[in-house]
């Protein structure tokens, strides 16, 4: 099954947004889902304290900032038939 990664932080405009296009994808396509919170591991807040959102589709990142629900489909789809 493919693994959709969001690092996020508390307060984020963006990372909501990103929240629920990954939420619409859900209903479309089945995969488990890891919300990474930059501010409680100090590696990805070095990584991504000016970056977030980010989301990875089996960890290839696939979006920074903004998501559209059809780049996440065809990531899951693409990824999907590697496995």
């Amino acid at each position: 099954m493919n693994e959709v990664t969001l690092y996020t932080k508390s307060d984020c405009h963006l990372c909501q947004a990103v929240g629920q296009v990954i939420a619409r994808a859900a209903r479309q396509r089945a995969f488990g889902l890891a919300v990474r919170d930059i501010t409680q591991d100090a590696a990805d807040f070095e990584k991504y304290a000016t970056e977030i959102p980010v989301v990875l589709v089996n960890g290839r990142e696939i979006a920074r900032f903004r998501l559209d629900l059809a780049d996440l489909i065809k990531a899951l789809d693409e990824a999907g038939s590697e496995n």
